[in-house]
């Protein structure tokens, strides 16, 4: 009875830890130490050039639509992320400025936007469904925060149809993100 209760033990432990670490297996970590920001993102991703636009930008290789991007801005001297406005307030303000934008033809909805707090900064996630001028359907994923005068974003998208599959992935990976 003793080696069966504990064989059941072992196999618990097992799985429950089998469970703990493949929600970041098949990720590596990005590092920008210059700017002070870092987040894990999946294997197989690479990085893209681009001039005038986002810090860093990664996509999968296969599902080139499928991407991760830090973008760095200016805050006024002193201000926090909470001076900017409450987690729903800066993501409709984000989906307006940055997501879908005033004639780029697409269609943003903020689906949840919720505050997480560390030990060191303040961080807003949140949710959007994006709906693109060729009538294609988009999942963005956003954590905010501010540091050192600078307010970061970063986004992870995704087309919808990977959205269900892509999720406990791109969760990880946008909770990921930190700043210091």
């Amino acid at each position: 009875m003793l080696r069966r209760t504990l064989v059941i033990l072992l196999i618990a432990i097992s799985v429950t830890l089998t469970s703990c670490t493949s929600a970041v297996s098949g990720l590596k970590s990005y590092v920008d130490s210059t700017d002070g920001y870092e987040f894990l993102y999946p294997n197989g991703w690479v990085p893209v050039n681009v001039s005038n636009g986002p810090d860093v930008v990664l996509h999968d290789l296969i599902e080139t639509t499928e991407n991760v991007s830090v973008v760095i801005s200016d805050v006024p001297q002193g201000k926090t992320l909470a001076d900017l406005g409450n987690p729903s307030e800066v993501g409709y303000k984000l989906g307006k400025s940055a997501i879908a934008p005033v004639d780029s033809g697409r269609e943003a909805e903020l689906v949840n936007a919720a505050k997480l707090e560390t030990d060191t900064k303040t961080y807003y996630l949140l949710e959007y469904t994006v709906k693109l001028p060729n009538q294609q359907q988009r999942h963005n994923l956003a954590s905010v925060a501010v540091s050192r005068g600078k307010l970061f974003t970063f986004n992870a998208s995704t087309p919808e149809r990977r959205w269900t599959k892509g999720k406990p992935t791109l969760d990880v990976v946008v909770k990921s993100f930190t700043v210091y």
